[in-house]
């Protein structure tokens, strides 16, 4: 029944959306369908006269300051961007959506056609403050096809698992189909096309900061170190079974290729038709001119580092009522949690003159001390630039998680999905009104107080009883 106690049909084996309006597959010449790796998950498809690029990241960081390209890219990848017919943007995360690389494209070509799928949180949610000027985004439903020209199109399909920001995308030439699944951690729902051409995943995992942004109890680097290697041995059967299942003529993963850092002209390129033909012919990968230079080296950090290190001191910080502003501005209360922030400087000491409270999610209070009831508890410490820069911009704490910003603790050792999903995925759309803040000033009352001296150390204690036992 529905909302008016009207009757809903629910087709519970539906047909396959691309299985719509079936083509026959054609023969294609060589050199007619080309896949050249640019860097990381960007990849530039020559379809025929048309060409296509997913997810370019190509410039800058990922995640504010956490993420760094480990190859280095084309030497001419603006001019591939320009020429591109179309641009595909799996989803928001920076290592997919690259406002760097997005505002050099825009500088030459803003009118570039860019797809999207139609995702709960748009994909382009921030593209206003970012100052980023494109003019041509295309936010498309899942699952109908999208022509381009009477030889290709293309369809976005949601992720089962996170269907309010990933997707991934089939494209069809000729009759001939290509799969990239992206991040997705069941792309469809588990329901994908059979023996396509060409599947393309990554085989990171997808993005995320645990474990090694945790510490405390079991969270030693010697238990860290083997549930890494449990978790990619999950992770390796998983793409094998799904390769299996689906059996793809080829299968590339790509989309792990990053480095932590702070402080050539040509890439592999796939004939698919020579491929298809004869899976053992060399010349059906055309590897790169002997002396590219295939690994980056160096990495221009001046230019981000400046946006984040400006928000230190930025004037909302002057006011401690910053902070009862910006979780009221968050909008996430009525959960029994409490959480300690932490202002830390780049080795996670506390930063001196920052900020150190609590916050209690049950009331949205910010207590000086932990209060006596029965109540979970997380401690967060974060690089005061960073953390900084989040909040003044109303941004997702993805930069502060899967960009390794943070050092977390837990007690219990238990995951706060409604937490972490709100403040990863949930917040409002529009930044906080700090003008507003400021011209109120002081009357946001006596501000927010610091934690106590004598509960400072309180987890701390805690854990290591906990360690001992």
């Amino acid at each position: 029944m529905d909302e008016n106690n009207g009757l809903l049909l629910l087709e519970l084996n539906p047909p396959n959306p691309w299985d719509s309006e079936p083509r026959s597959p054609e023969d294609l010449t060589f050199g007619e369908v080309q896949v050249t790796y640019l860097t990381h998950a960007c990849m530039d498809l020559k379809l025929g006269d048309k060409r296509m690029v997913f997810d370019p990241w190509l410039m800058g960081p990922a995640f504010a300051r956490g993420w760094w390209l480990l190859h280095e890219p084309p030497s001419d990848w603006l001019e591939r961007l320009c020429q591109a017919d179309l641009v595909y943007v799996s989803h928001m995360h920076s290592d997919h959506l690259s406002y760097p690389t997005l505002e050099k494209l825009a500088g030459k070509r803003p009118d570039i056609p860019i797809y999207v799928g139609n995702t709960e949180r748009p994909v382009f949610w921030n593209l206003k403050q970012s100052g980023v000027k494109l003019t041509n985004i295309n936010v498309v439903p899942f699952g109908i096809w999208q022509q381009v020209d009477k030889n290709l199109r293309f369809m976005i399909l949601m992720d089962g698992v996170h269907p309010e920001m990933d997707t991934c995308i089939i494209v069809e030439y000729k009759g001939h189909k290509i799969l990239n699944t992206v991040d997705c951690t069941r792309p469809n729902g588990g329901r994908l096309p059979e023996k396509v051409d060409l599947m393309m995943s990554d085989f990171a995992g997808g993005a995320s900061g645990f474990p090694m942004t945790f510490n405390g109890g079991k969270f030693t680097e010697e238990w860290k170190a083997q549930f890494i290697k449990t978790e990619r041995k999950k992770l390796l059967n998983y793409k094998a079974r799904l390769v299996k299942d689906l059996q793809p003529r080829i299968y590339c993963p790509f989309a792990g290729y990053f480095v932590e850092s702070h402080p050539s002209d040509k890439y592999a390129t796939l004939d698919l038709a020579r491929m298809l033909k004869d899976p053992t012919d060399s010349k059906g990968i055309i590897e790169p001119p002997q002396g590219t230079k295939i690994y980056k080296d160096s990495w221009d950090f001046e230019p981000y580092l400046k946006v984040l290190n400006a928000a230190v001191e930025d004037e909302i910080f002057l006011h401690s009522s910053w902070i009862k502003e910006y979780f009221t501005w968050a909008g996430f209360k009525d959960y029994n949690l409490v959480v300690r922030m932490i202002e830390t400087d780049d080795d996670f000491s506390p930063f001196p003159g920052g900020y150190d409270y609590l916050v209690d999610f049950l009331d949205l209070s910010f207590p000086k001390e932990r209060p006596r009831r029965e109540h979970p508890y997380e401690e967060i410490r974060s690089r005061v630039d960073v953390i900084r820069h989040v909040v003044k911009n109303g941004l997702l704490w993805d930069d502060l998680y899967i960009g390794f910003q943070t050092r977390l603790q837990r007690d219990p050792d238990i995951y706060h999905h409604l937490f972490w999903n709100h403040f990863q995925i949930k917040l409002p759309l529009t930044p906080p009104n700090w003008r507003s803040f400021l011209m109120r000033g002081e009357q946001n009352g006596p501000g927010i107080p610091q934690v106590s001296e004598l509960n400072r150390n309180k987890f701390s204690v805690e854990n290591q009883k906990q360690q001992e036992i």
